[in-house]
């Protein structure tokens, strides 16, 4: 389906690297994350991807847990796109799978929170498996 939407040329795709690999979504489980240029057809090839995902499969896409966001694009602009999928606007840097997306990845802060979780769990075991002779 999607690949019919990409031969179609109703959603162009990125180029990432310096080897110009060329990419439209990414997906892990149930969740996908679609990439593209900001301009109004990909926005309506992405609509018409997920309206043909919800006739095909019979689920129904959450507009509520979806978000659209842009690098590099004028606010007005990506809240037009909200606008057109009914979802709402997010802002860099966010949480992907637990790791922050879209920051400065040489920040501490960026990091924090992945940091914490990680200190916290831990914190549960560390007693009874780490030992921290030297």
């Amino acid at each position: 389906m999607v690949r019919q939407v990409v031969k179609k040329k109703l959603l162009k795709r990125i180029k990432v690297w310096t080897k110009e690999i060329e990419v439209n979504m990414l997906q892990y489980a149930d969740d996908t994350l679609f990439l593209c240029e900001a301009n109004t057809q990909n926005i309506l090839g992405i609509k018409c991807i997920l309206r043909c995902f919800e006739l095909v499969v019979g689920l129904k896409v959450n507009f509520i847990k979806s978000k659209i966001g842009g690098q590099k694009v004028e606010e007005g602009i990506i809240q037009r796109y909200s606008e057109i999928l009914s979802c709402d606007v997010m802002h860099l840097p966010f949480i992907y799978l637990g790791m922050p997306i879209g920051g400065i990845s040489r920040r501490f802060v960026l990091w924090r929170e992945v940091v914490d979780k990680i200190k916290k769990r831990l914190a549960r075991w560390k007693g009874k498996y780490l030992s921290f002779c030297w």
